[in-house]
């Protein structure tokens, strides 16, 4: 008789933490169809660096942009800044417009919403690991299965004409960040961060950081 053929295997590195969304995860999702997934775990984003460095190859890695050492989408950025071959995955219990855009443009290659109905999840990672790194296979999944899809609006339009550097400080104040705390992020002197804001204010015509802030929840 011929040999029964089994699973695929992936590696997924899984950055979260809190303990019970990491034991679900590795329950849940054991395998996926004709893939078998072996997880990896890290709780910081240095944790993951290193996990990531030390454990080739991974096929993937699941990012929360909640860290103890990280704020918002500054931990993809420095992960794919270490790691430029990298799959990462933004996961996260937000699907905020401007973050999917935003992480999207910085290279993430899926973004993985905590709240999605299991049948949702399921796709998602299946697309996120059909094909390994740097590899293009005819029966991969459509981006859709990737990324949430939004209308489009007036507003959208209007962040993606903004620069890099713009971009990065409207991450921060719409994470709740204050003047001082971007300076010190971005090592950047107070007055340059006003005048980023201020200039923020002027291209996307809002009136003030509070409403800035209220168009994007």
């Amino acid at each position: 008789m011929p040999e029964e053929e089994t699973p695929s295997q992936r590696r997924v590195l899984l950055v979260d933490d809190h303990e019970l969304i990491r034991c679900g995860m590795r329950s849940l999702y054991a395998e996926i169809d004709d893939l078998r997934i072996e997880w990896l775990e890290a709780v910081t984003l240095l944790d993951a660096l290193e996990v990531y460095a030390q454990n080739p190859p991974i096929d993937a890695v699941l990012l929360d942009l909640n860290l103890s050492d990280c704020k918002g989408l500054q931990g993809l950025r420095r992960f794919v800044e270490c790691h430029p071959g990298a799959r990462v995955a933004v996961f996260s219990g937000t699907a905020d417009e401007f973050v999917v855009r935003q992480a999207r443009a910085l290279g993430a290659a899926a973004y993985v919403h905590k709240g999605a109905l299991m049948d949702d999840m399921r796709r998602t990672l299946q697309a996120l690991l059909q094909a390994r790194p740097g590899k293009r296979e005819s029966n991969m999944l459509p981006n859709a299965a990737l990324f949430p899809r939004f209308a489009a609006s007036a507003l959208m339009d209007r962040v993606s004409e903004l620069g890099p550097r713009h971009l990065e400080i409207l991450e921060l104040v719409l994470s709740g960040c204050a003047n001082q705390e971007i300076s010190q992020c971005m090592s950047l002197s107070l007055g340059t961060v006003k005048n980023y804001v201020s200039a923020l204010l002027l291209a996307l015509d809002v009136r003030s950081r509070s409403h800035l802030i209220s168009l994007f929840r």
